[in-house]
């Protein structure tokens, strides 16, 4: 929806949005009932409309930061989308509760999940793929180990409806998804004693006070000329991770044990001292099973009740895939250039379908990164931000979009240049960012067997 409606904007495009839902959202439909977003609203969504109120909050573990949309929240905004502007301009048909059955090239057919009946559509101009990136969330997701009929196994949704207390709550999976629900545990007065945490792998954790829009984006081009520094003047990986862990631009909840996972996750200091009191943190590897006595770990087994609730949260989120050229002859294939922010890419990219005319260029200026998934990810997410950093500021309608583009985390950022902070952050990010990047290019070229 973010590409349809920046691509409606600039030129007399016809779409046909086909989604399988009855309704627009996306997995934002099945997400758990307390889910947020993890950036902010001001820079989630479409450009044509605001989500939320632009608003700092002032109370709970979001306090002194702008404001996260709720699920709801977010899917009665793309309804409101679609049905207020989208479907209102003539340019655009919405094909719901329908499934593509083509082939991505030729033959481009819709099968209704209703009627079985199908609708074959003429594309007159390009088939845009939203999916290669698919999203996999608890409530839909198959798990990967089996369940006695004796054990509690419930989706993580499913915390909401419990009807009495459990003996005890053991949350599965290493992820944000687990991260929110334990911290929704502890919101509600959970004792942290009371949970146990199925945690394979620890992931490198990303303050949100370094990912604020607007009036505090200063704050933001400073934590990136720090992101920026530490990778110029890194040695190794481990002193890459090293640098940034003590300038505080990552952290991890055990000190003890070295995160071999950044998926992004955007947390609070507050949030992460939280979810560091539970202190009954399990590292034997993925589940296998949960029986009514007893977990099975890839190296071990653990005890169980059947009076405890146990909470998966091990659905993947974002498909890894290969990047892949995002503009083909006849397909575009929508991808992040940083391995996050979709929304704002793919804006991006409805712009540049609408306003430049040679593939090779638009490929040019958007060199796709993979959804970010290991720890050395993280330098794969820096080398995105600094290459297209580099060629869009090189290029003055792209410049002027990031400035003026709602979704942009640096929209604005023309409004702060008597700041002497920011000036001081853009001299320190000039000076970097030619030997980061080299420097992230010789670091992801190493052996795995030396990172």
């Amino acid at each position: 929806m973010a590409f349809t409606d920046e691509l409606i904007a600039r030129c007399d495009a016809e779409v046909v949005l086909v989604d399988r839902r009855d309704r627009p959202g996306g997995h934002w439909n099945d997400a758990y009932p307390f889910v947020r977003l993890h950036q902010t609203s001001a820079n989630y969504g479409v450009n044509s409309r605001a989500l939320g109120t632009d608003s700092i909050d002032t109370n709970g573990p979001n306090a002194g930061f702008y404001e996260r949309a709720t699920g709801v929240e977010i899917c009665d905004y793309f309804r409101g989308v679609l049905e207020s502007h989208l479907l209102p301009s003539g340019k655009v048909r919405f094909l719901g509760m329908g499934d593509y059955v083509g082939d991505w090239s030729h033959e481009h057919t819709v099968t209704s999940r209703l009627t079985g009946t199908t609708t074959t559509v003429r594309v007159r101009r390009r088939i845009v793929d939203a999916t290669y990136l698919d999203v996999k969330v608890p409530a839909t997701h198959i798990p990967s180990f089996t369940v006695d009929p004796d054990a509690h196994v419930i989706p993580v949704g499913g915390l909401v409806d419990l009807g009495e207390p459990p003996t005890g709550f053991t949350v599965l999976g290493a992820g944000k998804t687990a991260m929110d629900a334990c911290t929704w545990l502890l919101e509600h007065g959970v004792d942290p004693d009371r949970i146990r945490w199925v945690r394979p792998r620890d992931v490198w954790l990303l303050d949100r006070a370094s990912l604020q829009p607007l009036d505090l984006l200063v704050g933001t081009m400073e934590a990136m000329a720090a992101w920026t520094e530490c990778l110029a003047q890194a040695e190794s990986t481990p002193d890459l991770f090293r640098r940034l862990e003590e300038s505080g631009e990552l952290a991890r909840l055990d000190p003890s044990v070295e995160p071999s996972v950044f998926r992004g996750p955007i947390l609070s200091q507050a949030e992460i001292t939280g979810l560091r009191t539970i202190e009954r943190v399990i590292r034997h590897g993925r589940v296998r099973h949960v029986g009514a006595d007893r977990i099975v770990l890839d190296h071990t087994e653990i005890p169980t009740d059947r009076g405890e609730v146990h909470v998966d949260c091990t659905a993947s989120g974002f498909r890894w895939a290969p990047p892949r050229p995002i503009f083909e002859p006849g397909r575009i294939t929508l991808q992040s250039l940083i391995g996050g922010l979709t929304t704002q890419y793919a804006a991006l990219m409805g712009f540049i379908e609408a306003t430049w005319d040679d593939d090779s260029e638009r490929n040019r200026v958007c060199p796709p990164t993979p959804q970010v998934t290991l720890a050395l990810d993280w330098v794969s997410m820096m080398r995105g931000i600094l290459r297209s950093s580099a060629l869009h500021a090189a290029e003055p309608d792209l410049a002027a979009w990031s400035d003026r583009s709602r979704l942009s985390l640096t929209c604005g950022l023309s409004g702060h240049t008597d700041d002497p902070r920011l000036a001081a952050a853009l001299a320190r990010w000039a000076d970097c960012s030619e030997p980061a990047l080299k420097n992230a290019e010789a670091f992801l070229a190493e052996p795995a067997s030396t990172k």
